[in-house]
């Protein structure tokens, strides 16, 4: 095993024990578990910096076309998107959601075979930045307002039979909060979902000369634009908040997900990984 595989481990270790940390600190009520969960995650997350900055360098941009690198920076996603809402609005109980996908996304990333797309070299700067980073940064706002859309239906049934607030849901967010998340989600994710859909589509008429071929992941990931176009026009023009785009964010990621972890390593396409 090499000192490169050993880092990997160690990071994935620290993501589990920031997550493990934090669990323990919602369930005890402790603030300084909190406090050591997000330390032990910020330390697990520069980490992976370092592992993704020296994964690129040492393959000399090569190794962003390949399928571990992919999951290994939609986990660092994860996190950034994370702790720009802890930053920004002290939204620490998404750490709930992130560091448990921080970590198995990241974990997977070690067990994927290194299949290479076809990249054209040419095409690799914009493609890389304006196709995956806008996807993978849209899904991990997804993310957040997945983890905020479970928290508001919890507390809002909780609300509504007037039970007690007990244990660690004395410790969540208000409504208010998770419709908040929500919000920012949305508009910030859907703009960035549909440049990543487009310049894929570039991408694809320079790699197979169709910009749209039915490839099975084409068609579920216009699906989701589709469905993602929905919830922002509702959101922003008809005004919905609270218990609608709660729900509709939770089956929305769980759609990328399915997308994710069915049709890339199951389905025959132009996007499929290997194990």
């Amino acid at each position: 095993m090499t000192f490169f595989r050993l880092f990997e481990f160690l990071v994935a270790f620290l993501y589990f024990a920031g997550a493990l940390v934090f669990l323990v600190g919602l369930v005890t009520h402790k603030t300084s578990f909190t406090k050591v969960s997000i330390w032990t995650t910020a330390t697990s997350f520069g980490l992976h910096t370092i592992d993704l900055l020296v994964t690129w360098l040492h393959s000399g941009g090569l190794g962003a076309d390949q399928g571990p690198f992919y999951f290994s920076l939609l986990a660092w996603c994860f996190l950034v998107i994370f702790f720009a809402f802890w930053w920004r609005l002290r939204m620490k109980f998404l750490a709930l959601i992130a560091s448990p996908l921080a970590l198995i996304v990241f974990t997977s990333s070690l067990a994927i075979s290194p299949s290479t797309q076809p990249v054209p070299q040419t095409f690799v700067g914009l493609w890389f930045g304006l196709h995956i980073g806008a996807l993978f940064v849209s899904i991990a706002l997804l993310a957040m307002a997945f983890g905020s859309g479970v928290t508001y239906l919890y507390l809002e049934k909780k609300i509504k039979t007037k039970a007690r607030f007990k244990g660690f849901s004395r410790d969540l967010p208000s409504l208010h909060t998770c419709d908040r998340v929500n919000h920012v989600s949305v508009v910030a994710g859907f703009p960035l979902y549909t440049v990543g859909i487009l310049s894929g589509f570039i991408w694809a008429a320079f790699t197979w000369k169709h910009m749209f071929s039915w490839d099975p992941k084409e068609v579920v990931s216009l699906l989701i634009w589709l469905i993602f176009a929905y919830v922002f026009h509702q959101r922003l023009a008809i005004g919905w908040n609270g218990r609608k785009p709660a729900k509709a964010a939770i089956w929305l990621f769980l759609l990328v997900i399915a997308s994710m972890l069915f049709i890339n390593f199951f389905v025959p396409t132009h996007h499929q990984f290997q194990m």
